[in-house]
């Protein structure tokens, strides 16, 4: 790790919003060669400033330096001409055009004003082979699975060769396996010299990759620790939270009832082979798998919005033909997406707007005329039972935490009559308090009786909530493990496609 005078220098950046303080007189120092990690709960104030150092935003006060001189960044242009790349949690990649058109954006080679595209295979390829990626550079981008867009964006940004370089949760969609290739590409660019700022709500990744942490809390610098060697996590996450952490599951057995979900022989797009399942009233069941086991294709098709080819769905004893997302919903059945940004929210429609979305019907007399009384009513019920951090039932869903985004979207799903409940990466890039609360949520609806089928790609999320363990490899359903028996290390090779197929358990019948 280099030492001396920082590289990149945040000095007494401030920044405020109408009713909101987000930057509070931020100092501290990123040197070159180093890899930095920012750490904090959701609304501590990370994004903000990752955004004052992109061009997004313009500090209300202090000063951003590069090797010692100030820079003023007026707009994104200013930061990547700077030598300044941020990779944000939510891509900014077009869908519609290819993965080589993506990577050049605004940089594409052309002969005579004509775009050079042999030229662009290859530069692209380049990057993707420096990624040690298999993607192919012509397929459309919104045909990739999101843990390789992730990968895109990723190569985007260091096609820039840029001197300073943050990373904002990006190992959020990626497989162990392309973590991994990822820490090896972060500690190259940080042996090349780059000054590297890394942004992660997981504690495993903050010890394993960074030289130095900094944690901010309520927009105000903390501490910053130099030597990761030395530090204990508990001490770490109680300068994030400002309060004690040991154990953010706290697992809760509960009395099982009868079936909740019942999936019989269901076929269709993502599964290799027939899936049959079962869900307990008031039980959790963990999907486990890499990415592109199936896991989410899974939920998608009994939710019903892939269309199955073959299977039965039974909720509560009862048949039921689930042919769009609105049959699973009048069943009971609903799913927090793993992309919740995208297919969770509505971004520019207020907190008060996503709770009822679904419900709206509830609310309504005459058929058609909706009581705006009883939609405030319900919206107001719904974030005093979450504690969905709001400054009003009128704000914009977007410009809330994480955190309080998912905390929405199951207000949503709790105004309606739910009897199964499907997440999918219900904590995806959220910070480690906002888990122990959505935690709690789950284990609370487990409690009153709703069947909850979890999936989660990390592994002490899976073994910390789960009474069982349905592992899937390949688009297949191959294990369950029950709680008691559930171990990282076996986990794991259930799920690893290399696996020797007679090593793996049987389901139980």
């Amino acid at each position: 790790m280099a030492s001396g005078q920082p590289y990149l220098e945040f000095d007494a950046i401030s920044k405020r919003f109408p009713g909101v303080q987000a930057l509070d007189q931020v100092s501290f120092g990123v040197s070159a060669g180093s890899v930095h990690a920012l750490v904090g709960e959701n609304g501590a104030g990370k994004s903000t400033l990752l955004k004052v150092l992109s061009g997004v935003y313009a500090p209300d006060q202090g000063q951003v330096r590069l090797a010692g001189q100030v820079r003023s960044f007026r707009s994104t242009a200013d930061a990547i001409a700077a030598g300044v790349a941020v990779i944000y949690q939510e891509l900014h990649l077009v869908g519609e055009m290819s993965v080589a058109e993506n990577l050049l954006l605004g940089n594409l080679p052309n002969r005579l004003g004509i775009v050079d595209r042999k030229r662009l295979r290859r530069l692209a390829q380049e990057e993707l082979n420096f990624l040690e990626e298999d993607i192919d550079v012509d397929a459309k981008l919104s045909r990739l699975p999101i843990a390789q867009r992730q990968m895109v964006e990723i190569a985007k940004a260091l096609m820039r060769d840029a001197s300073v370089i943050a990373f904002d949760e990006p190992t959020s969609s990626l497989s162990d396996r392309e973590v991994r290739k990822l820490f090896a590409v972060i500690r190259q660019l940080r042996d090349r010299g780059r000054a590297i700022i890394y942004v992660s709500h997981r504690m495993d990744e903050i010890f394993q990759v960074c030289d130095r942490v900094t944690v901010l809390r309520d927009g105000r610098h903390v501490v910053t620790f130099d030597e990761m060697g030395a530090l204990d996590r508990d001490v770490l996450v109680k300068n994030m939270v400002g309060r004690e952490l040991r154990d953010i599951y706290n697992y809760r057995p509960r009395d099982l009832g009868g079936p909740a979900l019942e999936v019989r022989e269901l076929e269709g797009p993502g599964l290799a082979a027939p899936v049959s399942l079962s869900l307990a009233e008031g039980e959790i069941v963990a999907l486990f798998g890499l990415v592109g086991a199936g896991r989410s294709e899974l939920l998608k098709l009994v939710y019903g919005d892939q269309a199955a080819r073959g299977g039965t769905l039974l909720v509560r004893g009862r048949p039921v033909r689930v042919r769009h997302p609105a049959d699973a919903v009048r069943a009971g059945v609903m799913l927090c997406p793993e992309d919740r940004k995208k297919e969770g929210i509505v971004p520019i429609r207020s907190v008060a707007d996503n709770i009822n979305l679904s419900a709206r019907r509830h609310f309504s007399f005459l058929r058609f005329v909706i009581s705006p009384r009883a939609e405030r009513a319900n919206a107001q019920a719904m974030v005093d039972k979450l504690s969905i951090r709001t400054p009003s039932l009128g704000q914009l869903v977007m410009n809330l935490s994480g955190g309080n985004q998912q905390k929405t979207i199951l207000g949503r799903w709790l105004s309606e009559n739910v009897k199964v409940l499907l997440l999918d990466e219900p904590t995806r890039g959220i910070d480690v308090g906002a888990k122990s609360e959505i935690y709690n949520i789950i284990f609370e609806l487990a409690r009153q009786g709703i069947g909850i089928l979890l999936v989660s790609s990390e592994l002490p999320e899976v073994l910390g909530l789960a009474d069982r363990v349905l592992v899937m490899r390949q688009g297949r359903l191959v294990a369950e493990v029950p709680r008691g028996q559930a171990n990282e290390e076996d986990l794991l090779r259930l799920a690893l496609p290399e696996s020797d197929p007679a090593a793996h358990r049987s389901l139980s019948s």
